[in-house]
């Protein structure tokens, strides 16, 4: 990949969540990192992996304090090599605030927390982190971070939007103001509730919605699947207001909406994976996975059993997902139905869900099949290593990373069929030897009955002939998602960006909005 003309060029990423990063307040070999879901994963890939190509990449999050310091461990350990160490610490930007130094975790926090962490860390990125680093590019993701792109075209920076949640939040002008914002110098490129008038008017009582700004100010604007992007513009997905495919459509017809289907990052390769008790190859996955089985099941206190059927849930444990609320309901009639079978299921998830699943659990004095801990970065790879299935039955979900990575590992999907899924999961068929995992079509309790049902019909086949089927699915998934083919797509992406040009008002010119940038620093 030939990426020499670009390097002369800087790039920020600001994401609200990371999975590692150096640490930038000591000098002790070690790495951190703050997560709520796969957006993380997706940004501390991106980063990394633009670093490894030389370019200049730096990176804007909050620092989350406590987080952090939960979350570090020695870097050479961390996925079998040293990749994340070799970003420049100089290149790691930390807005600081109060209002995400004490916090724990970042999932499961009410809407109003989540707004003052987000308007604290557009103020630090606006005011302080663009002026020093006066990138070229932008590259924003997520709501929280929404009044960027507005911001970024009063200074014409290309900017990019990763839409990855659909989730958003609205406030007033007046609110943001509050928070440090200089919004007057560029609210005529946020989205509001209704049509804006004179700035005056609409301060107080019309508020911005923070995703649709982004989408309608940002220079490009990329999802993370094919499928999903066609979805959103095609169907009428639940959730998605038709105002937000509106802009969509809005980006297409300009030629500003692109997809980039993302693979795995390259660490999640159990045949040097130092996470795991004992790694393995497509051709010995079964000792090995039985190894990490033992071992995943003696960390978590589960009955010690190789031969049962143990269940991965990898993804956040939210009321609002109806997948979370069905796996809950049906865990009764689910762990009484298989009985025979001794199934397991660990759920590794952070989420307002977990308390009431804890609960749950313990109600049903169910601690010998069921096991749900916080969400650990190392502890979710041994489980990928450790399953035989990995439960994903969402609603909408935007590129399927944990089914990609699950397949990686030998621990077959199972999914309700949906959005980035559909090109990513089809329906194991042993006698055509075809398929890579299991799919239902009824987000109901007869809909999730049934996947289970075939799960247990192929965890009873002869081993030899499910050992034919792993090794399969797990080649085909490193030739078919393959992260390289990622990072391309994303540089050519950069440079059409840099390439194309404003439209010109007649306003004050590039080099003199660069000097105002500069004073700001100053």
């Amino acid at each position: 990949m030939d990426v020499g003309h670009y390097k002369g060029f800087k790039i920020l990423l600001v994401t609200p969540e990371v999975t590692f990063l150096p640490r930038t307040e000591d000098k002790s070999l070690q790495v951190t990192g703050a997560r709520a879901g796969g957006l993380a994963d997706i940004s501390a890939c991106l980063v990394h992996s633009l670093n490894d190509l030389q370019m200049d990449v730096h990176v804007a999050v909050p620092y989350y304090r406590n987080a952090f310091q939960k979350n570090t461990i020695s870097s050479g350990s961390v996925e079998g090599h040293r990749r994340y160490e070799r970003l420049p610490t100089s290149s790691v930007h930390l807005a600081r605030d109060r209002s995400f130094f004490y916090q724990p975790k970042l999932s499961g926090l009410p809407i109003w927390e989540n707004v003052k962490i987000s308007l604290a860390f557009q103020r630090e990125v606006i005011n302080r982190i663009i002026p020093e680093v006066q990138p070229d590019l932008i590259h924003c993701f997520d709501w929280m971070t929404g009044l960027i792109p507005a911001m970024t075209r009063q200074f014409e920076i290309p900017c990019l939007f990763t839409l990855y949640n659909m989730a958003s939040t609205k406030v007033t002008l007046a609110a943001v103001e509050e928070q440090g914002i200089d919004a007057a110098s560029f609210w005529q490129n946020c989205y509001f509730t209704q049509m804006p008038g004179s700035y005056e008017e609409t301060r107080e009582s019309n508020p911005v919605d923070f995703l649709m700004s982004a989408i309608f100010a940002a220079h490009f604007v990329n999802t993370v699947s094919t499928t999903f992007c066609q979805r959103l513009l095609k169907e009428d997905l639940p959730g998605i207001e038709p105002a937000l495919r509106r802009e969509l459509w809005h980006k297409a017809e300009s030629g500003c909406l692109s997809a980039i289907d993302h693979g795995p990052d390259p660490s999640y390769n159990p045949a040097n994976d130092r996470f795991l008790f004992r790694r393995y190859t497509p051709k010995d996955q079964h000792a090995g996975k039985t190894f990490n089985k033992l071992h995943l099941q003696e960390r978590l206190s589960l009955p010690l059993d190789s031969r049962a059927p143990l269940f991965f849930w990898p993804t956040r444990l939210d009321k609002i997902r109806a997948g979370c609320r069905l796996i809950v309901e049906t865990l009764p009639t689910l762990l009484e139905r298989f009985a025979t079978f001794n199934p397991q299921i660990v759920f590794i998830a952070d989420g307002d869900f977990q308390q009431g699943l804890r609960d749950l659990v313990n109600a049903m004095h169910a601690g010998d099949h069921v096991a749900v801990t916080d969400f650990d970065a190392r502890l979710r790879r041994l489980a990928y290593a450790a399953a035989d299935f990995v439960l994903l039955p969402v609603a909408n979900d935007p590129c399927g990373l944990p089914c990609k990575i699950g397949q990686r590992y030998g621990a077959l999907p199972v999914v309700y069929h949906t959005t980035a899924i559909q090109s990513t999961i089809s329906h194991m068929d042993c006698s055509q030897n075809q398929g890579n995992g299991f799919v239902f079509n009824n987000l109901d309790a007869g809909g999730i009955l049934w996947v289970l049902e075939q799960c247990m019909a192929f965890h009873r086949k002869p081993m030899d002939l499910k050992a034919l089927q792993l090794e399969r699915i797990m080649t085909e998934s490193v030739d078919r998602y393959n992260y390289s083919e990622t990072i391309a797509q994303y540089i050519a992406l950069y440079e059409s960006m840099l390439q194309r040009k404003f439209r010109h008002d007649g306003s004050q010119g590039m080099a003199s909005k660069r000097d105002d940038m500069a004073q700001r620093a100053a």
